[in-house]
């Protein structure tokens, strides 16, 4: 099985095991507690609260995103990156390319973000544009299209109501055992352990949507990979120079870099993961470094992003793949 088929194998079945156990989890709430309880309307306005919570700010995101990147439309002598961005929807069957627009940060990285009401963009920052080499903001622009090809936004946003659902409820009946929510003593007893169990299950779940996360961006630069002429090895670079720089950042102007963390879980690479490395002469002997390090954090469990060094071998998969 070739990386990519194993990498969809992989996400499916994530996606499943997300689905099916919180399906079940409600349907026990629901079976189990709801028909010997009042907490009917509770319950129901749980349900209601968090997913208008995560519609408003899906609606709202982009709008906050352009405030807190101070995001402005592409200057003219930047009208390569909009050929750029034209070129490789068409080439991935975009039907719509999307804004490519300017992210006034000093700090290398892109990201894509928006919806069908603000139309979807593709924002790159000012430090990745006015220092990189064009190849590779190519294939930068080529992983953040990916996310727009497979609707990473839609979809990571409705796997994390899972967690928050479950979170919701879990309090909702916590509290409600606590002041007399159940219709006799031993009910009221039960319910906050219950509410309890729920919100342990709640993290333990966000975990599983971390790791969700961390396959759609190699499914990112798969399509890099897949549609960016060499498009491996030039993403290879570009995530090796965006790590120097961002190393550089954290230790030289660490306000640059919190400034450019508020969202990073839609940046191509966290600002906040750089390297400071010295002695070498080419950016190929960081990508060879990187290469062959085991990890480059000490865990990625956590991380919303793939570890640098995995990701790099990754992409040698693909390139071998796709020659």
């Amino acid at each position: 099985m070739n990386p990519i088929s194993k990498l969809r194998a992989s996400m499916l079945l994530t996606l499943a095991t997300v689905i099916s156990i919180s399906t079940l989890l409600l349907m026990a709430v629901l079976i189990f507690v709801l028909p010997s309880s009042n907490l009917d309307f509770l319950l129901t306005a749980s349900l209601g609260i968090v997913f208008v919570f995560h519609i408003f700010q899906w609606l709202l995101g982009p709008k906050i995103i352009d405030l807190a990147y101070n995001v402005k439309p592409l200057p003219t002598k930047y009208g390569w990156i909009k050929e750029i961005v034209d070129g490789i929807s068409a080439k991935a069957g975009i039907p719509k390319p999307p804004e490519p627009v300017l992210a006034d940060i000093p700090v290398p990285n892109a990201f894509a973000y928006g919806n069908f009401i603000s139309g979807y963009k593709v924002a790159v920052t000012k430090g990745l544009i006015s220092k990189f080499p064009k190849e590779e903001v190519e294939a930068v622009i080529g992983h953040e299209l990916g996310h727009v090809k497979h609707r990473d936004v839609e979809l990571m946003m409705i796997v994390s109501i899972i967690p928050a659902l479950i979170l919701w409820i879990g309090r909702s009946l916590m509290l409600a055992g606590w002041f007399g929510g159940g219709e006799d003593e031993s009910e009221a007893s039960l319910l906050p352990l219950i509410g309890v169990s729920l919100i342990v299950i709640s993290f333990l779940f966000n975990f599983m949507i971390l790791y969700i996360s961390r396959l759609r961006e190699y499914y990112a630069d798969s399509h890099s990979a897949l549609v960016v002429p060499d498009g491996a090895r030039k993403l290879q670079r570009a995530l090796a120079r965006i790590l120097v720089v961002s190393g550089e950042f954290k230790r030289y102007a660490p306000q640059a870099l919190a400034g450019s963390s508020k969202f990073k879980t839609l940046m191509i690479s966290d600002p906040e993961t750089g390297v400071d490395l010295h002695g070498f002469t080419s950016i190929e002997e960081v990508v060879e470094w990187i290469k062959s390090r085991p990890k480059l954090m000490p865990t990625d469990f956590f991380s919303t992003h793939p570890d640098p060094a995995k990701r790099l071998r990754f992409l040698d998969k693909l390139a071998r793949n796709t020659q």
